[in-house]
């Protein structure tokens, strides 16, 4: 439509010109007739087409007030497309004032079209910072609630129990020790959650410096079945391993990837002692050493193994239950294995609940 418009204009403007080109002819005949009477109209019209060419003569005259009103009347047109623009500018900034969400309209209109697209980066950017703002603040308030949640449950138990021991409210010795042995079981509890706390809040700080040195995987994991030998005799639970006759070299924290490995041990041991089984299996994939966890307990619902690793999220049937974790752990490892540049990830279906833990291979210099 616009180009429609354009060559319109252009012919109406060609036309213009010409009639004004074939006036400044005859006018500039009469001219020479009348300061020059020997040379008449017919005269200077055939001299004209000799030495110059009538028709050049015609748009060497023509063309030039073409371009002239032309570049006149394009210039009011970029002035008035621009005023309205401002216009639209100005009436936008105002609708954002007041709080719409629509992004002003971009236009090529020299410097005008370069600050619609400023604002609009600006509103983004603003935008952005908003909703990360939104988010912290709806994590500081689940942080609140869950820390809440979870240190009110041993702090309970332990009140509980310390209670009964302050009124003499036991039979015998045996119960005695018994109360005492679980209040200092939650305590534990307690202290690993505090614990749990403090490292994830390192993590998300970015406080967590990483002390790398070269280790074979194969032997910390042995290392690693080995000290958690009387939790797996406790749930009559066995482990093994299957590892490769060469070494799995990595480059990494040792204490740091202890405490990756120590986690999925003890969930594997927590929710999958029906299983009876805990396999433990590593191998080189290209460039990354592979290792995998797998117990063969109760399968984690399809619908929670996206959240798994997210902070304070547990499945339901462990929430509910005494043995829970804080939620935190998960979260942890994945920073801890972010941290080395690899990657870890969970599946689980009715046979068994695999967590998989890729880390860069070290090589030999």
């Amino acid at each position: 439509m616009k180009a429609s418009l354009r060559f319109l204009a252009w012919l109406f403007w060609t036309v213009v010109a010409s009639l004004i080109s074939l006036l400044l002819l005859v006018v500039t005949a009469r001219l020479f007739y009348f300061f020059l009477p020997t040379i008449s109209f017919n005269s200077f019209i055939y001299w004209v087409n000799v030495n110059i060419g009538f028709p050049l003569a015609y748009y060497l005259a023509g063309v030039p007030i073409m371009l002239l009103f032309s570049l006149y009347f394009y210039r009011r047109s970029v002035r008035r497309h621009e005023h309205k623009y401002l216009d639209q500018l100005i009436e936008g900034v105002h609708k954002i004032e007041q709080g719409s969400n629509a992004k002003i309209p971009v236009e090529n209109v020299g410097q005008l079209g370069q600050l619609a697209t400023d604002i609009n980066r600006m509103l983004d950017r603003m935008r952005t910072s908003m909703e990360e703002e939104r988010k912290a603040e709806q994590t500081k308030n689940e942080l609140i609630t869950n820390v809440s949640h979870d240190l009110r449950t041993p702090l309970t138990t332990i009140t509980g129990y310390l209670g009964l021991i302050d009124q003499d409210r036991y039979r015998d010795e045996v119960e005695l020790r018994y109360y005492i042995n679980m209040a200092y079981e939650e305590s534990l509890r307690l202290k690993q959650l505090v614990q749990d706390l403090f490292e994830y809040t390192r993590l998300q700080g970015k406080e967590m410096k990483l002390i790398p040195s070269r280790i074979n995987l194969a032997e910390l994991l042995h290392q690693i079945s080995a000290h958690f030998g009387w939790q797996l005799q406790e749930n009559n639970m066995e482990c093994r391993l299957f590892m490769p006759a060469h070494p799995l070299n990595i480059l990494a924290d040792t204490d740091k990837l202890r405490r990756v490995y120590e986690n999925l041990f003890t969930n594997a041991i927590r929710y999958g002692s029906a299983g009876r089984l805990i396999d433990i299996r590593g191998w080189i994939d290209g460039d990354e050493v592979v290792t995998e966890v797998i117990n063969y307990g109760e399968a984690i619902p399809e619908a929670d193994l996206p959240h798994l690793f997210n902070r304070f999220y547990r499945v339901e049937k462990s929430r509910a239950g005494h043995t829970g974790g804080s939620g935190i752990g998960l979260a942890i490892a994945k920073n801890i294995v972010e941290l080395h540049g690899g990657s870890i990830s969970a599946d689980s279906d009715v046979y068994r609940t695999v967590f998989t833990v890729r880390l860069p291979m070290s090589r030999e210099k």
